[in-house]
Parts: structure tokens; sequence; C-alpha cells
């Protein structure tokens, strides 16, 4: 199959480490040949773990008790018990964004810049039609205050109104016929035919011919910074050159996703108290030509400007023509039936076009809310508090097996040892976070660092005797004693 022209998109490691704990820890304690060590390790796993999640548990309660008070369902009742002047609800808005726009920085997601929205948006995948996010249905007052508090770099234009959080990269590919796509690409090729050689190709394309020359070049996520590239090839049906073999056989498309998109957005009052509801909505794994799938507010889709346009000037050509070629002597009907079917089919084609993909459009919306919609609101919190603790969990016991077993090391070659380690073993890449590892590390007391900046990791022993027996270890011993206990008492009744 060949291409008329490739869109590539590169992409960059993240820091996330995409393998699942229980995964990575099983994996690295066989790397331990000693029994006594290789429980040790285990028992460190778990008091990392528990201490972690007691480090966080405070403030993801914070994090959940504010929200309660801005959930769509029962936050206007718990305000109003609560009796809160406006002022303090203001207040409480703006820790409730702090405290979750921590917690995305700790889970590794990103807030979309307009840049990266325009590469995902450069193509079109399922979804092809305009979609529109009507404004004036967001408030602009939540974030546009928070932002003042808190600047950020490289903020989209419509951060005031609502923000788009994105983790993480995927491929979809759907194969198939795809005989409707394949026909509007040869209608749509004999039209671009049938305007060159009649000279009006500039009056209909001086915007697709501008938009084209940029398809012409790579397009680029940048994620993060010096990491090993990785390119994910746009594959789609206007691109193909159409061969019998495509024409009648089944084709493979492609697109880069977005494993995770959270958005959180506020509506304006329709009445005349101010509504303090926040959505916050999580979606997974969203083709990125077909990211307005998960925007807020959305207008009912309808026929471009420049349909109508061409609608209209179709419209007139053919009329014209009709009269011109009535006013000649010898009228040539076959020239005026040409000129007629070639618009009326142009017309017929632009129309339903648009009805097949207003019904593709309605159907990616009914699956993005049973397929792709994870969950909303206080679910995507606890969803998004456990990930921050795998997270972290996984970053300090991969750091310390790699100080454990290759001895000592600065943080340069911490750092690329870990990525190593998840590469060679797992086959997975990612950009590694090494200050958040080292810090996390320090302050369990685990490593110690010279004069010369080289970190090392203290005994498997003495580590677990430092962090100490955590109160979930003294919790699952007392359930343990008291279930051998129940089973004594029944042998001796029997």
């Amino acid at each position: 199959m060949g291409d008329k022209k490739k869109d590539i998109i590169q992409l960059e490691p993240e820091s996330v480490i995409p393998i699942l704990k229980h995964k990575l820890i099983a994996a690295l304690s066989d790397h331990i040949e000693d029994a006594a060590d290789r429980e040790e390790f285990l028992k460190l796993c778990q008091r990392v773990e528990y201490t972690i999640r007691a480090w966080y548990l405070l403030h993801f309660e914070d994090l959940l008790q504010l929200y309660s008070l801005f959930e769509p369902i029962y936050g206007a009742n718990k305000l109003e018990q609560h009796n809160l002047s406006p002022e303090d609800i203001d207040t409480c808005e703006q820790k409730f964004l702090t405290c979750l726009f921590q917690v995305m920085d700790k889970s590794n997601f990103k807030i979309a810049t307009d840049d990266e929205i325009n590469v995902a948006l450069a193509a079109q995948y399922r979804l092809n039609l305009p979609i529109v996010v009507n404004e004036t249905k967001l408030d602009s007052r939540l974030f546009t205050k928070y932002f003042s508090k808190h600047p950020h770099d490289n903020l989209p234009d419509f951060a005031d109104k609502y923000i788009i959080f994105r983790r993480g990269f995927g491929i979809d590919k759907m194969t198939a016929y795809f005989v409707k796509a394949k026909i509007n690409t040869i209608l749509a090729r004999i039209w671009s035919f049938f305007l060159t050689i009649t000279l009006l190709k500039r009056l209909f394309c001086t915007k697709s011919k501008a938009g084209a020359n940029k398809d012409q070049k790579p397009v680029q996520i940048r994620i993060e910074e010096d990491q090993s590239d990785l390119y994910v090839e746009r594959i789609r049906i206007e691109k193909m050159n159409l061969s019998f073999s495509n024409l009648i056989g089944k084709v493979t498309i492609q697109e880069p996703t977005f494993q995770s998109i959270i958005v959180v957005y506020r509506r304006t009052s329709t009445k005349k108290e101010k509504e303090r509801n926040i959505y916050v909505k999580h979606f997974k794994n969203i083709p990125m030509a077909d990211m307005e799938i998960v925007l807020p507010e959305k207008n009912n889709p309808g026929l471009t400007p420049m349909d109508w346009v061409k609608f209209i000037v179709s419209a007139v050509i053919g009329l014209v023509t009709v009269i011109g070629s009535l006013s000649i002597p010898k009228i040539d009907i076959r020239v005026i039936f040409a000129v007629l079917s070639s618009v009326v089919g142009y017309c017929v084609k632009t129309y339903f076009t648009f009805q097949s993909n207003l019904v593709s459009y309605q159907s990616l919306i009914t699956q993005s809310v049973y397929d792709k919609q994870l969950d909303s609101g206080r679910g995507t919190l606890l969803h998004l508090c456990d990930n921050v603790i795998q997270q972290e969990v996984k970053e300090v016991i991969v750091s310390f097996f790699v100080l454990m077993k290759q001895g000592q090391a600065d943080r340069l070659e911490l750092d690329q040892r870990c990525e190593d380690l998840i590469k060679e073993d797992f086959g997975e890449s990612c950009n590694f976070d090494v200050d958040d590892a080292v810090q996390k590390l320090e302050k369990l007391g685990i490593v110690s660092q010279d004069a010369a900046g080289n970190y090392k990791s203290v005994a498997l022993r003495i580590a677990n005797d430092i962090i100490g027996t955590t109160t979930e270890e003294v919790v699952l011993k007392a359930r343990h004693r008291n279930s051998t206990s129940k089973h004594w008492g029944k042998v001796k009744s029997f």
C-alpha cells in the first residue's frame, strides 16, 4: 500500500512508569537470589507503600472534602448546610483547585497546550464534523482567578473556561472496507480535478492549499526534553493511493491516542443564584484527531460556512453556464448536462456526506459516554489519588533496587540506570523522575549521600528497621491472630 503523503507525529516518553506495581515487584524480587533478602525486599516494598499512603492521606482527604462542596449532585445542598459566605466559598474553590493541580502534577498529567491541540486536530479520524464549544455556557471566572494567583506557562486560549489534562500515548487502529470513506475520497478527488481544469481551484481551495503545505511537514508534540524520539504515523483514507486492491479490500487506518484525558470546567448559572458545581470528567484512549468528543458544552454540528459557499457558488456556476449555453445558436446539450451533473452531484455529495458524518458523530458521542468515559467527579479524584500512590511507590522501589544491586551513583547515573532497567526488564520506555524518587528516598531515610554527590542505599534489613512497623502491619497481625484463635477454638470444641 503506498501513501501519497505521510503524517508523522513525534512523541517522547513521559514520567509515568507503565508497569503494574505487583508485576514490577515480582520481577525485581526474582533478581534477588538469597531467600532471606528476597523476603526483606518484599517487606520493604510493603512498608514503602504503607508509608507513602500515610503521607498523602490528609492531602487526599482535604481534596475530597473540598470537592464535596462543588460536586454536581449534592454540592449545593452541602454549601447551604454549611452556611458559608460567598467569600468563604471562593476560598474553598481556590483551595480545591490548588489541591487538584498538585495531584495532577504528581500523577504526571500535563495541561494540553494550544500547539498540542492544534497538532491533534490537524487531521480527521472517525469524527469528520466541525465541533465548536459554546463558550457562553461555560464560566470564565473560576480559572481566571486561579491562574492569576498561580501562573502557568503555555496555557491554551480556552484556559479561562476549561482545562484539558492529558497523559500517556497509544495507537488506535481500525481495519474495515470503509466503503463510504473511499467513495467520499474518490468524489473529492474528482471534484478537485474538475476545479483544476476549470481554473476554479483558487476560489475554493485557498485555505485548503495553505493547510496542505503545512501537512507536508511532520507535526510534532514536545513532551519532555532530551529523550529518545518515538514517531507515530497517521494513516488515513484520504491520504492513501487508492489502488484496485485497496478499493475492493480491507484497509487499516491508525491514529495516535491520548491514553488518559481529564476535563475540568464549570457551567454558567442559569438561575438567579450563582452555580458552584465543578465538573471533572475522565476519558481513556481518545484518538488525537477525534479529541473534540471530550470538549464540554458542544454545539450541535451543522454545515460549515465553506460548505454553504460551495453550494451557492456551485449553483451560480451552473446557472451561468446554462444561461450562457442557451444564448448560443447551437446549444450543446451534452455540455449543459455535464455541467449540471457535476454541480448537482457535488451538492448531493456534500449533503449526504454531512448526514453520514452526523450519524458517525452521534455514535462517537454515545461511545464516549459508555466506553471512553472512565468516571467523573469523586470517582475520578479517587482514581487520581490511588494513581499518585502507585507511581510514587514504583519510583521508590525501582531507584532503591538499582542502588542496592548496582552500587552508588549520582543523580544522572541513577536516572539512566533506572530507565535502562525498565527498558531491559519490561520493554517499556519512560522518562524516570529521579529527583522525585531521590527526595522520597531521603525522606524515608534509606539512602545516604556522600560529599561527591553519590547516593548509596542502606542494607535491606536496616532499611526495614528505619521505616519501622507500620500501622497496617499491626492491623494485619491482629487480624491474623484473631482468625487463628477462632480456628483453634473450633478445633477444641470439635
